[in-house]
């Protein structure tokens, strides 16, 4: 949980440096609840995410973009507004807890255990899709080194996976369209 000191940050656009470094090591809020239809799950939240308490607030990051591109939304969302997410089915956590300037600071062993722990975080509230936001920490987290995006064979707790690019905008492999269109065929198939 993001600890008092922080929360007044959730207005401000930009975190100071100090602010950033200050953030280091934090955790913000898990976005859950019951009957969710797709739990987003990052890699770890980002220093400016930890400074400000909200999931994907780094302006470079596409996952709000993608989140409304792709019809999940139907406007787009500020990161401050994350915990709406639940009125609309949708939830969010990280595999890692802890925030960090870049997600390569995570080792594998505790990209393992964040997945291990996802399934046990999940477990109370089985949502019926868990959709993981980076095909590189999905493979070391699951120990599935050759796992393609899209829908996995495996499930998590009864919940469907499913593997989307990581919208981070240092991730540029896969511009906006290209998000927006990944998103939107989990959407599709979460309509049905």
């Amino acid at each position: 949980m993001v600890d008092g000191s922080t929360t007044w940050l959730s207005e401000r656009v930009n975190p100071s440096r100090a602010d950033l470094e200050a953030a280091r090591g934090r955790t913000i809020p898990d976005v859950l609840g019951p009957d969710l239809d797709v739990v987003f799950v990052g890699i770890n939240p980002g220093l400016w995410s930890g400074a400000v308490g909200h999931h994907f607030a780094r302006p470079g990051n596409r996952f709000w973009k993608a989140l409304h591109g792709s019809g999940f939304t139907d406007r787009l969302l500020a990161p401050n507004e994350d915990a709406t997410l639940l009125e609309r089915n949708l939830g969010l956590t990280n595999l890692v807890a802890r925030t960090t300037a870049r997600a390569d600071e995570l080792s594998a062993d505790e990209i393992r255990r964040g997945a291990f722990e996802l399934g046990e975080r999940l477990a109370p509230f089985r949502p019926r899709f868990v959709a993981v936001l980076g095909v590189g920490a999905y493979r070391t987290g699951f120990g599935r080194p050759h796992v393609a995006l899209g829908p996995q064979e495996e499930d998590l707790g009864g919940s469907r996976l499913w593997v989307l690019p990581n919208p981070s905008g240092l991730n540029a492999h896969h511009q906006l369209d290209d998000l927006a269109d990944r998103f939107r065929a989990l959407r599709k198939v979460v309509a049905r």
